[in-house]
């Protein structure tokens, strides 16, 4: 059964038609990316299909009662209250549930109480446990703690949170709110690595239908079971990202022989009649014409549009290094007006061709790294030593090397400063800029123009050192996959970073991990998929909130004992939901022996009473039982950590 149909969608802004004749159905438990170059109308679509938007032609059908949660990509807008106030209104129901448990709680406790009282409330708590009443807490503070939110964050007001947080904070409450099918615009752009690969595993466990716009490949790799793809007309795929690519060049080849054969069919046609009209095999002629002009009318192909490339780079180099690139000792990074460092790195070495991904959180210090490396920043302690005959060149993630007053053709110039203005001109072309764009300001801009034309200057530098901060951020699909293809072909030696795991898997030959816990970098020799199965054998986090005593002896700390702060929160959550399952149904004990006290003349009545009390005693039982280890877990954990 389909949750949605849309029948022959269009839509149109002014004389602009952005796509049109769009028929999709979105079966329950679906799993759907959208994917095509920036512009297509993906967002568009997506907001239709929401309810966010209406087409301008054609016509939405969803199920009765349908519940949607839709994600922007845009800011989310600032909302009242605090981040937790706004996580509560996912369960404003079950709350009002709760408060109507206490009041007949309270009636309860009248020896006069009326027994259907009692019947209400047992049908109510019934209800109450079913969806969830006793585990919501630990729901929502488990969706923030996944998102990248701390316990801190918990009452903060929403208007003090940045962009990025607001939109983590709406998507935290549309998970909890349990719809039916989620729409869900770019939802891995404000995440780090750990919280993409919750959301990816909260997805695959999740019973509704999603329909995901997304440039994270390896996102759509994990949670994408279809692809659309928009040209702007759309066309279907089965399976995930990666089998969508196979699929996708397969169609253009089998499409391009057909296209080629029918070309070659009707020239040869053609040829026949054209030497054989007017002859004694006029007949046969004019009867192969005619079938040929139905065949032209009804059936003539087109030829299949390749997979376009958005842009046309190249990355070459002059001059080869050594074959060490680089090597630190010692090395500590951070600012030396800060009193502490950042982390402190094992000794590392970086060889010819090799390509290192530096992974890690938001905030740990990749970027500070990097620039230290470059020697824009000091170390805080220990040294860095470059190889012998490098020519470096750097991608920064916020693009601070453009001038923003200037326009492309003097920014390319401030590269290349020989280029004459119609070799600029074409040289800007082969990166997507046309026509008069090439004299807009750069602060005009969007974030994939600015990184295509910051990936146009570093081409010209003729590097064979490349650090590269975040390159395929705001790039869209096709642009990403342009540049992982010449990255792979790059003859130089390659410094990552990037929440790309797609782009990360496909090029890393090594993988520095940023711990900020415990203040260290993880150095793995391997392949990204690799150091997953490493992760995944120990059966630890990417970023673990308990040193071993391994990682302990590589920064020169002991190992922590006991549990993490987030974990010892989790267990007191339990204990404090067990406590108030306990209470409830110690109240429904305590009703029932009154009744036992007084029991009714009817047999049959007070055999009921009998056989209720009986399982809920052996449910308080279970109860206290439950509780006990929790709170014996707690315990041995607060001895541990005071020992």
């Amino acid at each position: 059964m389909s949750l949605l149909t849309a029948q022959n969608l269009g839509r149109s802004f002014g004389p602009v038609d952005i796509f049109e004749g769009i028929s999709i159905s979105i079966p329950q438990n679906a799993r759907i990316a959208i994917v095509g170059s920036n512009g297509v109308g993906k967002t568009t679509l997506l907001r239709i299909l929401a309810g966010e938007d209406e087409p301008t032609e054609g016509l939405v059908f969803r199920s009765k009662g349908l519940r949607s949660g839709y994600l922007p990509q845009a800011e989310v807008r600032i909302s009242e209250g605090t981040l937790w106030s706004g996580c509560l209104i996912a369960f404003e129901d079950l709350i009002a549930l709760g408060d109507e448990l206490r009041q007949l709680e309270i009636q309860m406790q009248d020896p006069a109480c009326d027994p259907e009282v009692l019947t209400r409330y047992g049908r109510l708590q019934h209800q109450f446990d079913i969806r969830g009443g006793y585990t919501y807490v630990n729901r929502i503070q488990q969706t923030l703690t996944g998102l990248g939110f701390d316990e801190s964050d918990y009452e903060r007001p929403l208007w003090q949170l940045s962009g990025g947080q607001r939109t983590r904070a709406r998507l935290a409450r549309i998970l909890l709110e349990d719809p039916d099918i989620l729409f869900l615009d770019e939802p891995s752009n404000h995440l780090d690595i750990n919280a993409v690969e919750w959301l990816e595993a909260y997805l695959r466990d999740w019973n509704g239908a999603v329909v995901i716009v997304s440039h994270d490949r390896y996102f759509l790799d994990q949670t994408a079971r279809v692809i659309w793809e928009m040209t702007p007309a759309l066309e279907v795929y089965r399976g995930n990202y990666s089998a969508y690519l196979h699929q996708r060049q397969e169609r253009y080849a089998r499409r391009l022989a057909e296209y080629e054969a029918q070309t070659e069919y009707i020239e040869k046609q053609e040829d026949y009649i054209r030497k054989n009209l007017g002859s004694q095999n006029t007949n046969q002629a004019r009867g192969r014409q005619r079938r040929l002009e139905r065949l032209l009318q009804d059936s003539r192909l087109t030829a299949p549009k390749s997979n376009t490339r958005p842009m046309h780079l190249r990355l070459k180099t002059i001059g080869r290094s050594g074959d060490l690139v680089l090597r630190t000792y010692d090395l500590q990074v951070g600012y030396a007006d800060e009193g502490r460092p950042l982390f402190t790195s094992p000794d590392l070495v970086l060889e010819r061709k090799e390509c290192v991904a530096l992974i890690g959180p938001n905030g740990a210090g990749k970027t500070t790294f990097l620039k230290t490396i470059l020697g824009q920043i000091p170390p805080y302690s220990g040294s860095t030593q470059l190889g012998a005959s490098l020519k470096v060149g750097y991608f920064a993630q916020a693009h601070e090397d453009l001038d923003p007053t200037n326009n492309l053709i003097q920014e390319i110039n401030t590269v290349a400063a020989n280029m004459l203005p119609a070799e600029a001109r074409n040289y800007l072309a082969r990166y997507g800029f046309q026509g008069e764009q090439v004299f807009d300001r750069v602060v005009t801009l969007s974030g994939g123009e600015r990184g295509r034309l910051a990936l146009a200057k570093l081409a010209l530098s003729d590097a064979n050192l490349l650090l590269l901060d975040e390159p395929t951020n705001h790039l869209d699909l096709p642009t990403q996959e342009v540049l992982q293809n010449v990255l792979s072909e790059y003859p130089g030696t390659i410094l990552l970073v990037s929440h790309d795991r797609y782009l990360i898997d496909a090029l890393a030959t090594q993988i520095w991990d940023l711990l900020p816990v415990q203040e260290s970098l993880r150095v793995f020799k391997g392949s990204y998929s690799e150091y997953k199965e490493f992760l995944n054998d120990r059966g630890k986090p990417a970023e673990p909130a308990i040193a071993d005593e391994k990682l302990a002896d590589e920064v020169g700390k002991p190992a922590r004992k006991g549990l993490s702060r987030n974990q010892r929160q989790q267990l007191q959550k339990k204990i404090a939901a067990v406590e108030a399952k306990v209470h409830l149904t110690e109240t429904e004990k305590a009703l029932l022996e009154t009744q036992l006290a007084t029991p009714p003349a009817e047999p049959g009545k007070l055999q009921k009473i009998t056989e209720k009390y009986a399982e809920v005693t052996s449910r308080l039982e279970n109860m206290l039982s439950e509780w006990e280890k929790l709170a014996h877990a707690l315990h041995s954990d607060e001895q541990a950590t005071e020992n």
